[in-house]
């Protein structure tokens, strides 16, 4: 009985909430920040490095085996699986293309009666999270890609802008009065009056950078409460699975 407590405890905190920011005071602090290992690249044979040629050295020394193996996997290999097992694995897919607007079956789409369908904008790969400001501008976030969208209208005409690149799998946004904020994996960022800077969009400024970077999961859900607070969630890096 005090194992099946312990594990339903486990299964509770790995599945809860448990940040609570505040806006737009300094956040509390919370987990210590974790470096991502980047992706590892495969060393770079002799003959192919600047200056190499007969006779000549490698300008540097690829790693031995022994400090490969004793390097961790990056968080996004957690679990995979090694040798003959892994050659079984699907292909991991590739990266989104967004669909042209001639290809977008909306004629085909059943409605109600007196219901209509109509394309409001294309060419935003990856759209994930929606908000819109007071204004119309509709801001669109992305989970697997690094950027930030705005649609805007002017004349009557959709405008999509790119509104922030070179993001950490920005998913969350929230708006509070005319703040974007994005919730990226490791980073809480905002641009301030974002509405006024659609046409030259500054760079997001950090306001709270003390998070896990660990990808699985990583992505975050973004929201401002009644109480004028900032929330969102952790993941647990892993998948929930219990071995007997």
């Amino acid at each position: 009985m005090e194992m099946a407590s312990l594990r339903s405890r486990v299964r509770w905190l790995a599945a809860s909430f448990v940040v609570l920011t505040a806006v737009p005071w300094p956040l509390a602090a919370q987990q210590p920040a974790v470096n991502p290992s980047p992706p590892v690249q495969p060393a770079v044979p002799p003959s192919a490095q600047p200056g190499a040629g007969p006779g000549s050295q490698p300008l540097v020394s690829p790693p031995s085996p022994v400090a490969q193996s004793a390097q961790p996997p990056p968080s996004w290999q957690q679990g995979r699986p090694e040798g003959e097992r892994a050659a079984m694995l699907a292909p991991v897919p590739a990266l989104p293309i967004a669909t042209a607007v001639d290809k977008l079956p909306a004629t085909k789409l059943k409605l109600p009666k007196n219901f209509n369908i109509e394309v409001y904008a294309a060419g935003l790969t990856n759209a994930r999270s929606l908000r819109v400001d007071d204004k119309g501008n509709v801001f669109v976030s992305t989970r697997v890609l690094d950027r930030v969208y705005a649609i805007t209208e002017k004349n009557g005409k959709k405008e999509v802008k790119t509104l922030a690149t070179g993001l950490n799998s920005p998913n969350g946004i929230a708006l509070r009065n005319g703040t974007l904020y994005i919730a990226e994996i490791n980073k809480i960022s905002k641009i301030d009056n974002v509405a006024d800077k659609l046409d030259n969009p500054p760079k997001p400024t950090v306001i709270y950078d003390d998070l896990p970077s660990d990808a699985p999961h990583g992505w975050k859900f973004l929201t401002v409460g009644p109480d004028n607070k900032l929330y969102f969630n952790v993941g647990a890096p892993c998948s929930s699975s219990y071995q007997r």
